[in-house]
């Protein structure tokens, strides 16, 4: 019975992830090309204690070829003290202090930016985001504008590396790629909302206006604003042309938990906004296919672990110990390889553009044990309750 019922879940995960792409595909949520653009973008850097790594994000806004002026770029820091004050300063832009330091995530750094802007009456097409660890390529804001004026409400860039001289930072540099040019790119090709993840994207300031500041402050702001941008029907795009460089964790320790909080952020932004999602399912709206699949989430990935789960507890009940170990293996085996598949097609997929500094052979037979470990992620954030925002060193060049 328990074999049955392993095959059924299995069965249906595999459903899911089909009948999640057949309705993808249908969706049909377009923008309309925007008339108002005045040329007007901000920047906002959440930069608390980022001195070491700031300066060549402020550099690389300097040199796009599409100007941006130094006073429409705010940093926000946390205290006077912190040395990322005088570097913002030789650069003659604009600080802002956080005012309530009991709020400790980034979406709350956000929302104290851009109420302190609002305040003073500004107004821009656009408002950009970016982790204080970036680095911009010359022509990404010139890039970018084509998505603004194209109309899209959320533009997201091509998310490449500073640093993969190790496994750990090469793996975690393929998960954004999955998110974004086999994800992302797809989801766009069908007019489908977009995973935002984190930095490198655009908000229309239109939204901003109405929100009258950044309403989103889970542990995953971004994915909370990508659930919202769903529930809203809010069009958005993937634009792998405008290319910026992001830092990752170069130690496993340091990797679970960055991936921990996200798994905590994504079943907490989920609690808030999914059954809005589902009420509102209507087979007539032009979103649909985004809120379905955006409902069945990670289920078929649940499903499926279940599934192979009872599969090896299956075999255990047979009281024959080397069954049990023979299924344990070829099915561990089986998801190895597969993952190892998934991979290889990531690594071919960028066409070189990643900048991997490992052997692709190497990551390729290490990745699936990475992804793997996402279950370990899953079972801390069950178990952690109190798991707040930490704080992550960074402090790679972009030569690293």
């Amino acid at each position: 019975m328990t074999t049955i019922i392993s095959f059924l879940l299995i069965i249906y995960s595999l459903f899911l992830l089909v009948y999640s792409f057949f309705v993808m595909t249908r969706n049909n949520n377009s923008p309309k090309k925007s008339d108002t653009v005045t040329n007007k973008y901000c920047i906002l850097i959440p930069a608390r204690n980022e001195s070491q790594v700031i300066e060549q994000l402020l550099i690389s806004i300097e040199k796009q070829t599409k100007k941006i002026n130094s006073k429409d770029v705010y940093i926000i820091v946390e205290s006077k003290e912190d040395p990322t004050v005088e570097i913002v300063k030789k650069h003659n832009m604009n600080i802002i202090y956080r005012k309530d330091l009991t709020k400790k995530r980034k979406g709350y750094a956000l929302d104290d930016a851009i109420k302190e802007i609002l305040s003073k009456n500004k107004k821009y097409d656009a408002y950009f985001i970016f982790d204080a660890d970036n680095i911009l390529d010359k022509n990404y804001i010139k890039e970018m504008i084509n998505s603004i004026e194209e109309g899209y409400d959320i533009g997201i860039s091509y998310r490449n590396t500073k640093n993969s001289s190790t496994l750990v930072a090469a793996s975690s540099a393929l998960t954004f790629s999955m998110i974004n040019t086999i994800g992302n790119q797809l989801k766009s090709k069908y007019t489908n909302n977009l995973t935002i993840s984190g930095t490198g994207y655009y908000i229309k300031g239109s939204l901003v206006e109405d929100w009258q500041g950044f309403p989103f402050n889970t542990l995953t702001e971004d994915y909370e604003l990508t659930l919202y941008s769903t529930l809203n029907n809010l069009t958005t795009t993937y634009n792998e042309k405008a290319i910026f460089y992001d830092e990752q964790p170069d130690s496993f320790k340091v990797s679970m938990k960055q991936r921990t909080r996200w798994v905590k952020g994504y079943f907490e932004a989920r609690k808030i906004y999914i059954k809005e999602i589902r009420r509102s399912l209507d087979y007539k709206d032009k979103n649909y296919g985004s809120k379905i699949s955006t409902v069945i989430g990670v289920q078929p990935l649940i499903y499926l672990l279940i599934g192979v789960l009872l599969l090896i507890v299956s075999s255990l009940t047979i009281n024959d110990i080397t069954a049990f170990i023979k299924t344990l293996v070829v099915v561990l085996l089986l998801i190895y390889l597969e993952l190892a598949g998934i991979t290889y097609i990531i690594i071919k997929s960028e066409k070189n553009k990643l900048n991997l500094n490992v052997s692709k052979t190497k990551l390729t037979l290490y990745n699936p044990l990475f992804l793997l470990s996402y279950i370990l992620c899953l079972m801390i954030s069950i178990f952690k309750r109190n798991l707040g925002w930490e704080e992550i060193k960074h402090n790679k060049k972009l030569a690293d």
